[in-house]
């Protein structure tokens, strides 16, 4: 039996239904409102959750990448562009008053510790480390004594990398995802399987964070034992930004969304029964 964790009122694990996160990240692209349209599509389509990314930005970038040349909606730099992108006190505050009005749980990927303590001030149900920070070991360990679920994405990185950080970690609060850090992701590059690897190998739930265009790869996910899945949303795909492209639009979340909470009945027991639907049918067809 896989163990399980607690994500707000939600268990998370084998036998209960799979919670599925919304990732807004930056596709809000610097718009308060854009981010509560985006809330508002996560809970139209039944989401459990819904996903930002904050960032420190002079911690995270060097001096030399902020004032690299990037003309953008913002200014010219790709300071310019990063600053524009990230959200404040004023902006969370509002957020988290939204998501409480709208009865949806909200955290935040954090890149760096000085935004670990920004967004705990908002008491988040968990924490989600981004792949590219997987290797961070100060982040991690800082990360997890907020005491807090953890939720470990696993993009480009190895089976070796991913051991040592659940030697930090632990498994008795995280959720390993199963990931490829590829925008779009293809499809032979998505690796379904390595969901089964990682529930032999970990026991603690394993979910799938997707960057693949359509569903079909979720869905399948879930039907091969991931607990937890997360896409990126979107209010169009072709605005501008890195994630936009390897985003679900409404129609494409409603569907998946749909589809997961399906799963569970599609597989039923694995017990081979004639069903009662089918017996008038035994009469009409069987000779026999």
């Amino acid at each position: 039996m896989k163990r399980t964790v607690k994500i707000g009122k939600k268990t998370i694990g084998d036998n209960h239904p799979c919670f599925v996160i919304a990732e807004i990240g930056i596709n809000h692209n610097g718009d308060l409102n854009n981010a509560k349209k985006l809330i508002d599509l996560a809970v139209e389509c039944g989401c459990d959750a819904v996903k930002f990314q904050k960032r420190t930005v002079e911690l995270v970038y060097t001096k030399e990448e902020l004032e690299r040349e990037r003309p953008n909606v913002f200014g010219k730099t790709n300071g310019d562009l990063k600053r524009g992108l990230e959200f404040g006190k004023k902006e969370y505050d509002e957020i988290n008053k939204y998501c409480k009005k709208k009865k949806i749980l909200w955290f935040a990927s954090c890149w760096d510790k000085l935004s670990v303590d920004f967004i705990d001030q908002y008491n988040p149900p968990c924490y989600k480390i981004a792949s590219a920070l997987l290797t961070d070991d100060e982040l991690l360990k800082y990360t997890k004594a907020k005491g807090k679920p953890i939720l470990l994405s696993t993009g480009m990185s190895s089976t070796e990398q991913i051991d040592h950080a659940m030697s930090i970690l632990g498994t008795d609060n995280t959720v390993i995802m199963h990931c490829t850090s590829t925008y779009p992701t293809n499809t032979d590059e998505i690796n379904l399987n390595a969901i089964k690897t990682l529930k032999e190998k970990y026991p603690c739930p394993i979910g799938y964070s997707g960057h693949e265009r359509g569903i079909t790869p979720s869905i399948l996910a879930v039907a091969l034992g991931a607990c937890v899945i997360e896409r990126h949303i979107t209010l169009d795909r072709t605005s501008w930004g890195s994630d936009q492209a390897a985003s679900l639009e409404a129609k494409g979340l409603k569907s998946m969304v749909r589809d997961i909470r399906q799963v569970p009945a599609l597989l039923s027991d694995g017990k081979k029964v004639v069903y009662e639907r089918e017996l008038p049918i035994i009469e009409k067809l069987r000779k026999v």
